[in-house]
């Protein structure tokens, strides 16, 4: 396994970061332990989780993927083990993640009510990485949207939401923040108000990044380069598009696509057309389709760990050994040429 440094921290993360989502709806408490011991014992020192999961929300599942991991902390005893990243929710209308029913928005008191929560159902005293999980403002779906549209509506500022980080640092109970589904603005506006003042910065930005959304590329790339804000790319597979297993309308049992119907970010007939080209050129160079997609993220620079999620084991392994793949000079050609024809029809 291979470890890239998380942002400016002291903390070394795997390639491979373990993606948990699914822990409580498509998959039991057993087999998020499962999974979780194998990926530690295949060198993944790094897990993701979000107050919100398991997928898709709603409110008596919300939090359970949280309980999952501090269940198997408990038994494993392996807290010093992982660096644990999880994610608070920005605003929404919906009312489930406070006590009072509050719509979530990213106040100060329901930041502290979410990691306090976060917290206890981790079973653990503090958090490494502590997200938010989408901005307070209205933003575009994707947060490097191809088609731009501004939209207006209320927030909290972010100089505020700095302040806020930055004591639950000093209380001991994250050691750093990060940043999901944030724009290149906004990722600019928190480091401003943090290096003004010199409280904690936003070390990472968690964004989709795949073989059908390369807009991180367009001007984030070079955020993270020059600002050294780790990306940790999420969705390397485009929802398990990338695959090819959904290709003419094929709805295999058993996957979120066929179960909750929210693949719609990955269908149109322009990703449907590219997915066709990448599983063609996976097989033509005697590759994985699913590994292929994970090792041109793996390969990128600016990448720091790759959020990979399984619902089997034998899709975690296959998974995990995308590490072991290496896209050839000749191949990224080949996948940048598939690119330029279909560019980022899923953003």
């Amino acid at each position: 396994m291979e470890y890239r440094r998380l942002g400016r921290t002291d903390l070394n993360v795997s390639l491979i970061c373990l993606g948990t989502m699914t822990w409580g709806q498509q998959n039991t408490e057993a087999e998020g332990h499962e999974q979780m011991d194998y990926a530690l014992d295949q060198g993944v020192n790094f897990f993701d989780t979000a107050e919100l999961y398991s997928i898709p929300p709603k409110p008596e599942t919300q939090g359970s993927t949280e309980r999952i991991i501090g269940s198997w902390f408990k038994s494993r005893g392996t807290r010093d083990k992982v660096i644990l990243a999880s994610k608070v929710v920005g605003r929404s209308d919906s009312t489930w993640y406070r006590d009072d029913g509050s719509k979530a928005e990213l106040s100060r008191g329901q930041i502290e009510e979410a990691v306090n929560k976060s917290l206890q159902r981790l079973q653990t005293d503090y958090i490494d990485l502590y997200q938010i999980h989408w901005p307070d403002r209205p933003m575009p779906w994707g947060s490097n949207p191809t088609v731009f549209r501004h939209l207006e509506g209320k927030s909290h500022p972010i100089a505020e939401t700095v302040e806020i980080m930055t004591d639950l640092v000093k209380a001991g109970k994250i050691r750093h923040f990060g940043l999901s589904n944030e724009s290149a603005w906004g990722t600019m506006t928190f480091l401003k108000h943090a290096d003004a003042k010199g409280l904690a910065r936003a070390q990472s930005i968690q964004n989709a990044y795949n073989l059908l959304n390369r807009t991180y590329e367009v001007a984030l790339a070079e955020v993270t380069m020059q600002e050294n804000v780790s990306l940790l790319a999420y969705s390397p597979l485009a929802q398990g598009y990338l695959t090819g297993k959904y290709l003419d309308g094929a709805r295999p049992p058993g996957t979120r696509t066929t179960l909750f119907g929210r693949g719609q970010r990955y269908e149109n007939p322009t990703a449907e057309a590219a997915i066709r080209k990448y599983v063609a050129l996976a097989k033509e160079f005697g590759l994985d389709p699913a590994q292929m997609a994970l090792a041109f993220v793996n390969s990128r620079s600016f990448v720091t760990s790759n959020i990979i999620g399984a619902t089997s084991m034998a899709q975690l392994k296959t998974d995990i050994a995308s590490v072991d793949v290496t896209i050839t000079p000749e191949l990224e050609k080949r996948i940048d040429a598939i690119h330029v024809e279909h560019c980022n029809p899923c953003p």
